[in-house]
C-alpha cells in the first residue's frame, strides 16, 4: 500500500484555463493516471489556492475557498478508493473562513486542512490565527503547511525559477520556525502539524534554533529572545511535527527522517503537475535507510493514522 500525502487538484476554474492546454493540469484524473503508472494506490489531494492572495474582500476569498473545497469533495465522491481531500483555509482569515473550514470537514467529510506558509504578509503564528488552531484541534484533523506563492526576497529570485526552488521552501521553514518559538505546541499540544517539502530545510537549521534558545544570555549580541513562550529547545517541538518527503534528494530526505523519526515522516511527491517527480519520489524512498516496519509507516501507515482511515 502506498499513499502519496502531497498531490494537488485545482478548481476547474483554474485547470480549464488556456494556460494549462497541452500540459498536465492539476485534475483528479491526472493524479490517478500518474499514480497508476508509478504504483501509488491513493493520494491525499489538496489545493493551495495561490490566487486568493489577489482577492481583496472576505466574501470573494471565502467563495474561492468554498468552491475549491466542494470540488475536492466531489472528486472524492467520484473516486473514493483513490483520493482523500483536504480543505483549504487561512489561519487569520476570520470567522467566515473558520465557518467554511468547519462546514467542509463536518458536512463534506474532508479529512484535514491545508494552509499556506504565509498569506499577504501574515504568518500562521499571528495572534489572529489562534482560533484556527483551536478549531483544528477540536476537530482533531491534521494541518498541512504548504509554501505560498512566494516569500520574502522575491525581487532577487525572479530568474532561474529561484522563487520556487529557494524562496518558497524558505518561507515554509520560517513559518514552521515561528510556530515553534511562538509556542504553538505549548498552547495546542495535540495539534497534528505536517510540514511539506521536509519543512523547507528546518531540519538543517534546528541546531541553530536550539543554540539560540539555550544560549540566550551568552548570545545577547544576536538580539532578544522574548517573550519566552516555550519550555524546551525547539528540536523538542520539531519532533512533534510530521514532515513529508517531497524534496527530490535522498540525503536530505534521510536527514529529515532521522530527525523526526519514522513515526512522523510521510511519503509525498508534489506530483502532478510535474509528472516525472512521481516516479522519482517513489524511487527515492527505496534509497532511504529504514526497516521494513518503518517503511510501512512512512509509505502509508502514518497517513492512515493522521487521517483516521479504516
Amino acid at each position: 500500500m502506498i499513499i502519496d500525502w502531497h498531490t494537488h487538484v485545482h478548481d476547474p476554474k483554474d485547470t480549464e484555463r488556456p494556460y494549462w492546454q497541452g500540459k498536465c493540469p492539476m485534475t483528479v484524473e491526472n493524479v490517478i493516471a500518474v499514480n497508476d503508472r508509478a504504483g501509488v494506490d491513493m493520494s491525499v489531494i489538496s489545493s493551495a489556492v495561490h490566487y486568493i492572495r489577489h482577492l481583496e474582500t472576505v466574501p470573494e476569498t471565502v467563495a474561492a475557498l468554498e468552491s475549491s473545497n466542494r470540488h475536492l469533495a466531489r472528486c472524492r465522491d467520484r473516486f473514493p478508493q483513490k483520493v482523500i481531500p483536504l480543505a483549504t483555509s487561512i489561519p487569520g482569515g476570520g470567522d467566515a473562513c473558520l465557518k467554511e473550514l468547519e462546514r467542509a470537514i463536518r458536512q463534506d467529510g474532508l479529512k484535514g486542512a491545508i494552509i499556506n506558509s504565509s498569506h499577504r504578509g501574515a504568518y500562521p503564528d499571528d495572534d489572529d490565527g489562534k482560533p484556527f488552531f483551536k478549531l483544528v484541534t477540536d476537530l482533531d484533523i491534521p494541518v498541512f503547511i504548504h509554501p505560498g506563492d512566494h516569500g520574502f526576497g522575491a525581487e532577487r529570485m525572479q530568474d532561474y525559477r529561484l522563487t520556487s526552488s529557494i524562496g518558497r521552501p524558505q518561507d515554509n521553514c520560517l513559518a514552521l520556525a515561528r510556530l515553534i518559538v511562538r509556542g504553538i505546541f505549548e498552547q495546542f499540544p495535540t495539534l497534528k502539524l505536517v510540514g511539506s517539502h521536509l519543512g523547507g530545510g528546518i531540519c538543517e537549521v534546528i541546531g541553530r534554533m536550539d543554540y539560540a534558545y539555550i544560549c540566550r544570555d551568552q548570545a545577547f549580541f544576536l538580539g532578544p529572545y522574548e517573550p519566552l513562550l516555550i519550555k524546551h529547545p525547539p528540536s523538542h517541538y520539531l519532533k512533534m511535527m510530521y514532515l513529508d518527503s517531497a524534496c527530490y534528494a535522498a540525503p536530505a530526505a534521510q536527514m529529515a527522517l532521522d530527525t523526526v523519526g519514522a513515526d512522523h515522516f510521510l511519503f509525498g511527491t508534489d506530483s502532478p503537475p510535474m509528472t516525472p517527480l512521481k516516479q522519482e519520489g517513489v524511487d527515492m524512498m527505496g534509497k532511504l535507510r529504514m526497516s521494513a516496519q518503518d517503511r510501512e509507516k512512512v509509505m502509508y501507515g502514518n497517513a492512515k493514522h493522521l487521517l483516521r482511515l479504516h
